[in-house]
């Protein structure tokens, strides 16, 4: 099995956690910030997991 180069561009977007999964960022946070609620935007602060379907992929990016 060959080695795999990490994806730089993936590995600063997603950190793997100790059971496996991926933690990812929100997106609609960066501007614009004026018009979305308190509330949104402080949802979007919060971390979140990949779905099962993209784990493979990403994970195979990452070189893991």
């Amino acid at each position: 099995m060959p080695k795999f180069k990490t994806c730089k561009a993936v590995a600063k977007r997603f950190k793997l956690t100790k059971k496996g999964k991926l933690k990812r960022s929100r997106a609609y946070k960066s501007h614009i910030l004026s018009k979305k609620s308190r509330k949104r935007k402080r949802l979007l602060r919060r971390k979140d997991f990949i779905s099962r379907v993209d784990r493979k992929v990403v994970k195979r990016l990452l070189g893991v």
